[in-house]
């Protein structure tokens, strides 16, 4: 079989898998699983904007965090006015990072703008910022975070068992990940991605083609904050709490980590990355205590060192569009 027919196969395959996981996994590890997802999502949206646009932000557990928190307040009645469902919560998710990301990304991309390493100081200072705002807020719980955030229900359950099980949780959640996958992967291989790529490698010249950069820019920024909203209400909803630690430093890095390990370049990667690197955390914490974090680090380490693609990003590596070739 040729590269490019594998390549071809190798999304299908992955998708395929995770469709049948439910046949293989016991209840507990497709819990995880749908956790995960979550993650991925999460790291999906940071390889757009760090793969595709360039822009490698320390920033993205803000809005999986401003998600969460908002799934959490809405779902908990802390906020009469909107009522108490789940889809109220997702939307004003979504609209709330939305907002902030759009106003935090013309302040930082305006004129010039922040660049390399300076936009991800700055992100960064940002993160630790909101998480300390966040520990010190008690109308979201402080320190001891939201607790008791209700399950998913269902319209069509019987009013005497509402809740979703665990295989139609995870099936939904699949579903959701496999359409932000499509979505991004669309935007990747269409003109706007181009110019996103042509922005990454050359910005300058970009501009010298008269494209507005700014707007790319906050566009690509805010997309991926939308996408990261999402994965943070999907999760809290899942997990039941929301707490400080989903909206600071702790996760800003290591998401950075799970893109580097799966693959920066390629949206699926970056997603597998997050799984496999979610999931040995878990192995390599029950048996080696607190020493998992050094081997954790250790892998990262030879990961970006012999494979700067990253361990999926070079096999799932999508060929050119036509209009690129030519």
């Amino acid at each position: 079989m040729r590269p490019k027919s594998f390549q071809l196969l190798l999304g299908p395959i992955v998708w395929a898998g995770l469709g049948l996981a439910p046949l293989v996994l016991s209840e507990w590890s497709l819990t995880q699983l749908g956790l995960y997802m979550s993650y991925g999502i999460l790291a999906m949206a940071l390889a757009f904007i760090w793969g595709q646009a360039g822009i490698m932000s320390f920033g993205q557990a803000i809005f999986f965090g401003l998600g969460g928190y908002c799934m959490g307040v809405v779902t908990l009645g802390r906020l009469p006015m909107l009522g108490d469902s789940t889809l109220m919560g997702l939307l004003l998710g979504l609209l709330l990072t939305f907002v902030a990301s759009f106003v935090l990304g013309r302040l930082l991309f305006h004129g010039r703008g922040l660049t390399g390493a300076y936009f991800a100081i700055v992100t960064l200072c940002a993160a630790v910022v909101v998480e300390a705002l966040a520990q010190q807020w008690s109308f979201i719980g402080g320190f001891d975070g939201l607790l008791g955030i209700p399950p998913w229900a269902a319209f069509w359950h019987d009013e005497a068992d509402p809740y979703l099980s665990t295989t139609e949780i995870y099936f939904l959640m699949l579903g959701i990940t496999f359409v932000v996958f499509l979505g991004l992967s669309y935007l990747i291989r269409s003109p706007i991605g181009t110019v996103l790529a042509a922005i990454r490698d050359n910005e300058e010249r970009t501009a010298f083609f008269g494209y507005d950069i700014v707007r790319y820019k906050v566009g690509a920024f805010t997309l991926s904050a939308v996408v990261s909203g999402l994965a943070g209400a999907l999760f809290v909803k899942q997990f039941g709490f929301a707490a400080p630690s989903l909206i600071g430093f702790g996760l800003s890095t290591e998401v950075l980590i799970w893109v580097a390990v799966g693959g920066r370049n390629v949206v699926l990667a970056a997603f597998l990355g997050a799984l496999v690197v979610r999931s040995v955390e878990g192995v390599l914490s029950e048996r080696l205590g607190y020493y998992w974090v050094l081997v954790l680090g250790i892998l990262f380490i030879l990961t970006v060192v012999f494979m700067p693609s990253g361990i999926f990003g070079r096999i799932l590596k999508p060929a050119l569009p036509k209009r690129l070739q030519e």
